[in-house]
């Protein structure tokens, strides 16, 4: 018992000596936001209470919404400036699977509209703007055209051929 409270009272000294620097984790640990915040917890691997750009390299496409969030500039992300970061993150992946949906509309459309081409037995799909055509076309001839087609579209950025010749 005696060795706990001076234990407890070790802690508080080296907290009211050291100041905020130490005592800004154990109060990051207390916020309900954070302790909630299981992604935030197990991100920050030296238990600082902060978000450094090396714990968050893990996570593709996060520089930009790290330093957009990082509003006071020290190079990391508080609670509050993560679930920011969280959000800006979250915004462009979904804005790239709607710029993709985008591009498979457009190439489908362009598909339907060429002359010489049964464009509903090749089905597209599209990720990071790289067209993959798939399924049965009669000839080389329209596989070539499919191609070209999808290739001439706005906002692909490659076509793969999945297309088989019956």
């Amino acid at each position: 018992m005696k060795l706990r409270q001076a234990v407890i009272r070790s802690l508080g000294a080296v907290v009211f000596a050291s100041g905020y620097a130490i005592a800004l984790p154990f109060a990051a640990a207390a916020d309900p936001g954070t302790a909630n915040n299981a992604k935030f917890l197990s991100l920050d691997k030296n238990r600082d209470g902060y978000l450094s750009k090396g714990e968050v390299a893990g996570i593709p496409g996060y520089e930009k919404p790290f330093n957009e969030a990082d509003e006071n500039r020290d190079g990391r992300l508080g609670p509050d400036e993560f679930l920011k970061a969280e959000s800006i993150h979250d915004r462009a992946r979904a804005a790239g699977y709607v710029e993709d949906s985008v591009v498979t509309a457009k190439v489908k459309a362009a598909l339907l509209k060429a002359s010489a081409l049964k464009s509903l037995d090749v089905s597209v799909e599209t990720y990071k703007g790289q067209v993959l055509l798939s399924g049965f076309v009669k000839s080389e001839k329209q596989r070539d055209r499919a191609i070209q087609v999808a290739s001439s579209v706005e906002g692909v950025a490659g076509v793969k051929d999945g297309l088989v010749v019956r």
